[in-house]
């Protein structure tokens, strides 16, 4: 532990004097990836100094033991130091612990009704609701690419890019099928149905990442369409995208947000990029599923992670455990979903943890 502080305290010196140099800021990119770098390794940087400062306190109050006149003073003074060094200590391993290079990019969340009917599409509406307070209240911004709605007010498939630092991270843990239950509006018995929606949550692909081929696209323009009023478009600006044509392959993307054609064409490119790079990490985290012990979830888009019990107004995350499963439906609807997040980070943080013990015992036993 103590070789990889080191290393990551010199990385951040590194870090801070790319930072002044004027070539670093005369390139967008590569000078945004260098913030994004040096914030991530700020609390660590700040911590360790902590640390340094307290241990040289701490050296100081020891050596004052030996005078009978500050002996008494600095046996006051050890305990509440060897406590907060300890504590430090232990957050220092929290940090050190892997994390998602994908966390602090920007996200393309999809939407899509599955078994329910037209109930399924009104929860599909309603998710997007929870999902646009929650982004908010954690300083991002959802913006809705592509919609299918219906008149009943729900929608088959709802396409949406939501922004800011930290995107991934906020929104990592939804993907996967959410199950309804509720009597639905239509519904004159009173009978309680159960619906489900796949929530897809890819990270933006950047362009090391995926190599597109455009010549492998086509590309379609028409007129936007939707329920009526802005939604609809008098100018042909909709762009579809699509992939490998009539192959097993195909992936189709249609972006029509707003009405220039380029931009369309353009986030149309992005979201299609997207969901290469994430059909390559889902094969490639298949081949390695053995290998991932500490991880919460598989996050593969057929498991059902959540279920929302309007009667009993209980939200139930089935990739936790006790109590600390359930939460106020009524509140995580209306956009607050961190302790539910907070609750699926601490369990992945326990179980990293638990692995990180192990192969230090089993690195210990060889």
């Amino acid at each position: 532990m103590s070789a990889r502080l080191t290393e990551l305290s010199a990385e951040f010196g590194l870090v801070e004097r790319a930072l002044g140099d004027p070539a670093a800021l005369a390139d967008p990119r590569e000078y945004a990836r260098l913030t994004r770098r040096h914030r991530e390794l700020l609390p660590l940087v700040t911590l360790l100094r902590e640390r340094d400062s307290v241990q040289a306190d701490l050296d100081g109050a020891r050596e004052l033991l030996g005078d009978p006149d500050m002996r008494e003073l600095a046996a006051s003074e050890i305990p509440p130091l060897e406590a907060r060094l300890k504590d430090i200590e232990a957050e220092l391993v929290l940090l050190l612990l892997p994390t998602d290079p994908d966390d602090a990019k920007d996200v393309i969340l999809e939407l899509r009704a599955g078994a329910g009917g037209a109930e399924a599409g009104l929860f599909v509406m309603d998710l997007l609701r929870m999902y646009t307070r929650y982004v908010e209240g954690a300083g991002l911004r959802l913006n809705v690419l592509d919609a299918n709605e219906s008149d009943l007010g729900g929608a088959s498939r709802v396409v949406a890019e939501v922004t800011g630092d930290g995107a991934f991270r906020a929104l990592r843990w939804e993907r996967g099928v959410h199950r309804v239950q509720r009597v639905p509006a239509t519904e004159s018995q009173g009978r309680i149905h159960t619906s489900t929606v796949t929530v897809a949550v890819l990270p933006e692909a950047e362009a090391a990442e995926v190599q597109l081929d455009l010549s492998e696209v086509r590309i379609d323009v028409f007129r936007s369409q939707g329920a009526g009023g802005q939604g609809v478009n008098t100018t042909d600006s909709a762009v579809r995208a699509v992939y490998r044509a009539g192959t097993p392959d195909e992936i189709m993307v249609v972006c029509q947000d707003g009405r220039s054609q380029i931009k369309n064409r353009e986030k149309a490119l992005v979201v299609l990029a997207s969901r290469l790079a994430e059909r390559e990490r889902a094969a490639r985290e298949e081949r390695e599923r053995s290998q991932r012990a500490a991880q919460v979830g598989s996050g593969d888009r057929s498991e059902k992670i959540r279920t929302y019990n309007y009667p009993q107004n209980r939200v139930t995350d089935h990739r936790l455990e006790g109590e600390g499963k359930n939460h106020p439906l009524d509140s995580v609807i209306a956009g607050n979903l961190a302790p539910v997040v907070a609750a699926l980070a601490r369990a992945q943080r326990e179980l990293q943890l638990m692995d990180m013990q192990r192969q230090e015992g089993q690195h210990g036993a060889a």
